[in-house]
């Protein structure tokens, strides 16, 4: 057992015995609650390692969504502060090297566009440093802290305003925009200057530790679609000496310059011989140019991020390993791999403070989202907790017992996901099932709190089991597992999420008469795939879920991940038209008989509004119980809070009506009540 597992059990048991009189008065949570429990993103360690800044985004009903302000602590978790209260929010939080001033990232005033901010950390008032055209992105300190960099994109033309002014703006579809790229400003004058120019979009960089070179991602533009283009490049910290050294086509990222200069790491969802649609694996590339490698092929799990070390003999990477996910270190020659970290958390964000000598992470875990954790970088470091921002949870809530499950899928593969318990569960007893599939599906569900509006404690307190399987396709379990979609999505992935019902109804926990299925993204492709390949299901609600491969493939703004999974694209010569066909869940549709309701933004272009329509059409059509519930000014993900509070009232009561027949009464914002 890692010392950061002991410590969390430690602490978990201390505040249990140290709470229990307290936890007689404690709730369950509302829907309301959810929304309103704050996200904590971005935690940077100060250069002498005694203070943490984080970002916390809390609702503001007010004004219909949350708003992200800046914070600092000390390390040892104490003289909390909150450092910026400006009315649209503050994000991207980063210390000077001599840890006396804060730069962030703020729309303030007659800006329309955020632009970079300076702070002193003793206190005081913010002021402007930039004042660029467009808006700012991704800063940097130069390490003797009299510049910092930051990605813009290019500002339009005079007559390219002025005939968006006369409403002239008939635009060439995916043609219309600027290139992304990168700029320093000097933090004494604000005076800005380019440092790389050109019919290209810097998509990402990073400034090596010394100063004296940048490796980054280039791309022909910055439309999603031309990711799979983007190359790493390296050049010197003026621009000068570009150098190109990776040609494929997968997208990489996360490039970093080695302390030494000699090479460069990044990550790419491929192989050795990048190919696309595999876990992703960290590189190593020379520098100077050459062959890239895989530092460490032999592990079956998924990078998710990846630095080097301070000398340069290792990698730290955060891996994803399923329903967990933890810190690893990896010898930079050999890639051997020692893993620091063992417990039910997940990693959320991550930094490596190499002049403070620490990691820096969010801990995800049952009962908290997020608080911020230090952990040496040397062998036998203890943890330490920075922040206690999610302590009231535990304190006033009644939260579902989560554990991991296993079963095996129908061809014998295990399958595993994550179990949540009715609040008042009782053994023997049988429970109403939810399922909840994961989007992606390049991803997995794993142990924390949960996003707010999967509702997961509100159903626990409801009554109802929740399963959240990690399906085949998802990351974390090995290539074969993954790769399990290629040559056709709903192969093995469907019936896994089947048998996971079933392993819990033999296990005597659920009620096989009263089931739901959910899912947004590719939750909402399998809630799709689910209900015309079974009627088991009592309801179902469909997030923004894919109907007719064919149609998606040109309806969404990224196909190049779609293309594996059938061998090929819909408008080639030979085109693999039939699998597309025979994988869409509308071919099938006539099948439906469960009762399911339908939501999607109004401007979602990942999986847009007329993929629910035919599915919503065709069950009307069918006289099956549906309703189709479209969102104005949202993409993919819903931001405003009304829109989610509607999503998850609308879903429950969905539920209670069809699978345990029970009147639901729905939660209003807190001005409404």
């Amino acid at each position: 057992m890692t010392r950061l597992r002991m410590l969390t059990a430690l602490l978990a048991a201390c505040l249990v015995l140290g709470g229990t009189a307290k936890g007689q008065d404690r709730r369950a949570m509302t829907l309301v609650d959810l929304l309103e429990v704050p996200r904590l993103s971005d935690p940077q360690l100060s250069p002498d390692g005694g203070q943490v800044l984080y970002v916390l985004a809390e609702a503001d009903w007010e004004a219909n969504r949350a708003i992200s302000h800046i914070w600092r602590a000390d390390a040892d978790g104490g003289n909390t502060v909150q450092l910026t209260r400006g009315e649209q929010g503050e994000t991207s939080p980063r210390w000077s090297p001599d840890g006396g001033q804060v730069a962030f990232l703020a729309a303030r005033g007659a800006e329309d566009a955020a632009q970079i901010h300076l702070l002193s950390n003793r206190g005081g008032e913010a002021r402007p440093l930039t004042d660029h055209p467009t808006a700012v992105s991704r800063i940097t300190w130069s390490p003797e802290g009299g510049a910092i960099y930051f990605l813009a994109d290019d500002a339009k033309s005079a007559e390219e305003q002025a005939r968006e002014a006369e409403k002239d703006d008939v635009y060439a579809f995916e043609e219309n925009y600027q290139q992304r790229h990168l700029w320093t400003v000097t933090v004494p004058t604000g005076v800005a200057a380019r440092v790389t120019e050109g019919d290209y979009s810097i998509i990402d960089y990073d400034l090596s530790r010394d100063g004296k070179r940048i490796a980054l991602h280039r791309a022909p533009n910055p439309v999603l679609e031309y990711r799979d283009a983007s190359e790493v490049w390296v050049m010197e910290a003026d621009g000068s000496k570009p150098q190109r050294l990776t040609t494929n086509n997968v997208p990489e990222s996360g490039a970093q310059v080695s302390p030494d200069g000699s090479r460069v790491l990044f990550l790419s969802r491929s192989n050795e011989r990048f190919e696309k649609y595999y876990n992703s694996n960290v590189f190593l590339v020379p520098a100077d140019g050459g062959p890239a490698r895989v530092l460490a092929p032999d592990l079956p799990y998924e990078f998710s991020d990846a630095s080097w070390s301070a000398d340069g003999g290792s990698v730290f990477a955060v891996v994803n390993m399923g329903v967990h996910s933890e810190l690893f270190r990896l010898d930079a020659a050999t890639g051997e791999a020692e893993q620091l970290t063992d417990g039910r958390h997940s990693i959320g964000s991550w930094t490596l403070e190499t002049t403070a000598d620490r990691h820096v992470l969010t801990l995800r875990q049952p009962d908290n989202p997020g608080d911020v954790w230090l952990l040496g970088t040397r062998g036998g470091a203890t943890p330490t907790r920075a922040t206690r921002v999610f302590d009231y949870l535990r304190d006033d809530f009644r939260l579902p017992r989560q554990e991991k499950a296993q079963w095996t899928g129908a061809d014998g593969v295990t399958v595993e996901g994550l179990l949540f318990y009715p609040l008042d569960h009782e053994e023997g007893r049988r429970y109403p099932l939810v399922i909840q599939t994961h989007g992606g599906p390049q991803a997995s569900d794993k142990f924390g709190f949960g996003a707010p509006r999967n509702s997961v404690q509100v159903l626990a307190a409801l009554g109802y089991v929740v399963l959240q399987p990690n399906y085949r396709g998802s990351t974390g379990y090995g290539d074969a597992f993954l790769r399990d979609m290629i040559g056709g999505y709903f192969k093995n992935a469907h019936r896994d999420v089947i048998a996971g019902a079933d392993h819990l109804i033999a296990a005597g926990l659920v009620d096989g008469e009263r089931m739901a299925k959910m899912g947004w993204s590719g939750g909402g492709h399998m809630t799709n795939k689910v209900i015309t390949y079974t009627n088991r299901f009592k309801a179902a609600a469909s997030g923004a879920g894919a109907a007719n491969w064919i149609s998606m493939y040109a309806q969404s703004d990224t196909r190049s991940q779609r293309t594996p999974w059938f061998g090929g694209t819909p408008w080639q010569v030979d085109a693999p038209t039939d699998l597309y066909w025979e994988h869409s869940p509308l071919k099938h549709v006539s099948n439906v008989t469960t009762p399911t309701i339908f939501l999607v933004g109004e401007d979602d272009l990942r999986v847009p509004m007329p993929q629910s329509v035919e599915m919503h059409r065709a069950l009307k059509s069918l006289d099956v119980p549906t309703h189709l519930y479209v969102a104005p000014r949202e993409g993919h993900g819903w931001r405003e809070l009304r829109h989610q509070l509607f999503k998850m009232n609308v879903e429950l009561d969905w539920f209670e009506r069809h699978v345990t027949g029970r009147p639901y009464v729905w939660e209003r914002a807190p001005e409404d009540k």
